[in-house]
């Protein structure tokens, strides 16, 4: 498979700038699908695959759920980790974008600016510094700050832009700064205080509201809630032709014990596992791919995971996906379309964009079962 075979024309206006108010009256695009595929060639092929197609809002939701389906979301809190500061020696303007932590005072970054280079020192406001000390040769730098972790991200609050995506800073034609209203809305209502660390939204929880949550619950709906700290694993474009060869950044993915063996209990009991995002279905397919690799501490497994799913992919535990519509050539499109069949997705797409639904992190949702 080449990464062209996922690209497609979407028009401008579709995309997004602002989320719809309430959350939950978003629309929804539900896909059922006919027939599950049987073996490898199938989903290779999309045989014996098909789909019906119905247009819906996100508040019509119970309506396909029932006692018993799980919805595992991910409750990773965004912080504020676009950095805007000056060259020490020159004034010039720098962005430094946090990506990971690694240690002490020490991150991976993106950095935008002009004759970016080892050495270089930057300074921020509230006497916040940072010098580049290493090229990752992977398109990020290594940064170390003058603060360690909890330093930096109180640091963050006051001098941090919310790190939204370029297709909104660039039409909003707003450069860095982002709106007032964007540090509630670019947050999902059920993030965790005590889970920060994404700099990018898992945008599938957009279009939850408590009343929502609610009234799931009183059907019989179990939420359950894990972490993967999002980063360029989700977010970074395929740079390879064949998408096989693509290498996925690693992400901080943890999920409480309890919590696991609650779902591994529903699922062998035939309960679906529906995942509320791309980074759920991720979280929870690799640690049934490789447990080994999850440590587990004080009570919860932990590990850094950069599984990368794509056609030919078979599921082992998400039975269902609740997802926004992706840009072209992602990994996230990808994802989604080893859920549901490629070409369910293709015809998903362009019936989507026929009838004007709203694309990317602020647009609208589906819901494939």
């Amino acid at each position: 498979m080449k990464v062209s075979d996922f690209d497609y024309t979407l028009p401008k206006e579709l995309i997004a700038q602002e989320p719809v108010s309430p959350r939950d009256h978003s629309r929804l695009l539900v896909m059922k699908r006919l027939t599950a595929p049987k073996a490898l060639s199938d989903f290779q092929s999309d045989r014996a695959l098909g789909a019906v197609l119905e247009d819906k809002y996100f508040y019509d939701l119970p309506d396909y759920l029932k006692e018993g389906d799980v919805l595992v979301l991910n409750n990773s809190k965004v912080f504020p980790a676009r950095l805007i500061g000056k060259k020490k020696k020159t004034g010039g303007k720098i962005e430094i974008f946090l990506h990971q932590f690694i240690k002490g005072g020490v991150w991976n970054c993106l950095v935008g600016g002009r004759r970016v280079r080892i050495g270089l020192e930057v300074e921020f406001s509230g006497k916040t510094r940072c010098v580049i000390t290493k090229d990752n040769k992977d398109g990020t730098w290594e940064v170390e700050f003058n603060r360690n972790y909890k330093e930096l991200m109180t640091a963050t609050e006051k001098i941090g832009q919310v790190p939204l995506p370029p297709y909104i800073v660039k039409s909003r034609k707003l450069k860095v700064e982002s709106k007032k209203d964007d540090k509630k809305n670019y947050q999902t209502v059920y993030a965790d205080n005590k889970k920060i660390g994404s700099v990018a939204a898992p945008t599938a929880g957009f279009h939850f509201t408590p009343e929502l949550i609610k009234k799931l619950k009183a059907k019989g709906v179990r939420f359950e809630y894990i972490t993967l700290h999002v980063g360029l694993g989700t977010f970074a474009p395929v740079k390879v032709d064949d998408i096989t060869k693509h290498k996925m950044h690693a992400e901080y993915v943890e999920i409480n014990k309890n919590v696991l063996e609650r779902i591994i209990k529903a699922k062998k009991e035939s309960k679906r596992i529906i995942a509320v995002g791309t980074t759920s279905a991720r979280s929870l397919e690799s640690f049934f791919i490789n447990p080994k690799s999850y440590k587990l501490t004080a009570n919860s497994y932990s590990s850094w995971v950069d599984i990368f799913i794509y056609p030919g992919y078979k599921f082992k535990i998400v039975d269902a996906m609740i997802t926004n519509f992706h840009l072209p050539k992602s990994t996230l499109l990808m994802l989604v379309s080893a859920m549901a069949g490629k070409k369910n997705i293709d015809k998903a797409y362009k019936y989507a964009i026929k009838n004007k639904y709203r694309f990317y992190s602020y647009g609208d949702a589906m819901f494939i079962y």
